[in-house]
């Protein structure tokens, strides 16, 4: 499988890359940025490791080397501010992302190609990469919630000191603001984790206060997500390249999961080959699907106000 990369030479672009070429999976990886020189840059550090890593091809280009992708990773974009929501963001980042958007179409892009968008506001870049260019909604995924569910997973098994692959939590809607934890299928290696000695209410408040509010404290340690955000890229790539059928918090067109349609946000979902194989409808709380319905008014709201 091969992968373009746009915005590859930046942080989250290169750390993608890393993962991926860590996974050894996908067959060739390039790196498109607009500062070409670190695109080389990233490409010819990564290149430097392969003899330790994995047989694939590696290297700078650009869209007319792109056109027969089978995967376009959009992880181009402006960087949030730590006081700044990832909705505030869209204004600014549409019209860099549009002209992305053309560049791609441009190249002669493959009509079976996916289209993966990581930039923010991944939900808002997701509906409008499907609207500009005229895929099957299938072939649209946003990163969307993966990166918070990975948080959520990551900082539950910290706080009540287990491992953490055997921690299983989901926040679904939004990548932002009015994301929604799902309490009600949490667990540990399948044991109902709101059972487990130490997960109070008061416990649940805290961790998720502390995942929604994870993206503006790297931002503010660091200058921005790296490691975790290459991670959960190379899962859902993975599962694209091995066919996996797994279900993952990816965002895509819901179509009336949980009475919402018309609108792009994380809810469990099949991916394979393909791209999105099958929305999931599972049980949740009332709470919950209340906290999803509310998801997506917020973001239809914010779609009607982008400027095009």
């Amino acid at each position: 499988m091969k992968i373009s990369i746009i915005g590859g030479g930046g942080r989250v672009g290169s750390c993608a890359a890393f993962a991926l070429q860590c996974g050894g999976i996908v067959s060739e990886i390039q790196l498109i940025d607009a500062n070409q020189a670190m695109a080389e840059g990233e490409a010819l550090d990564l290149l430097h490791g392969a003899a330790f890593a994995a047989d694939q091809r590696i290297y700078a280009g650009d869209y007319e080397r792109a056109a027969d992708s089978d995967l376009f990773l959009i992880t181009a974009g402006l960087r949030r501010q730590p006081d700044e929501s990832r909705l505030d963001l869209i204004n600014r980042n549409v019209a860099l992302f549009v002209q992305i958007l053309e560049s791609i179409k441009q190249a002669g892009m493959r009509r079976d190609a996916i289209v993966f968008v990581v930039s923010n506001p991944v939900d808002i870049l997701t509906q409008l990469a499907g609207q500009r260019l005229g895929l099957p909604w299938e072939q649209v995924i946003g990163l969307g919630t993966m990166l918070d569910s990975t948080r959520f997973s990551s900082l539950i098994a910290d706080a009540l000191k287990v491992a953490p692959t055997q921690v299983k939590a989901l926040t679904l809607g939004e990548h932002g603001d009015s994301m929604v934890p799902i309490w009600s299928s949490a667990s540990i290696n399948g044991l109902p984790l709101t059972e487990y000695p130490g997960c109070s209410p008061a416990f649940q408040s805290q961790i998720f206060a502390r995942t929604r509010a994870s993206g503006a404290e790297v931002i503010k340690r660091k200058g921005g997500a790296g490691y975790a955000v290459g991670i959960a890229i190379r899962d859902v790539i993975h599962a694209i390249a091995l066919d996996q059928q797994r279900v993952l918090p990816v965002s895509s067109l819901v179509q009336g999961s949980y009475g919402i349609k018309d609108v792009c946000f994380s809810v469990p979902t099949v991916v394979g080959r393909r791209g999105v194989q099958e929305q999931v409808a599972m049980k949740l709380w009332p709470k919950e699907q209340a906290g999803l319905q509310q998801s997506a008014r917020s973001l239809k709201e914010t779609m009607i106000k982008v400027q095009l």
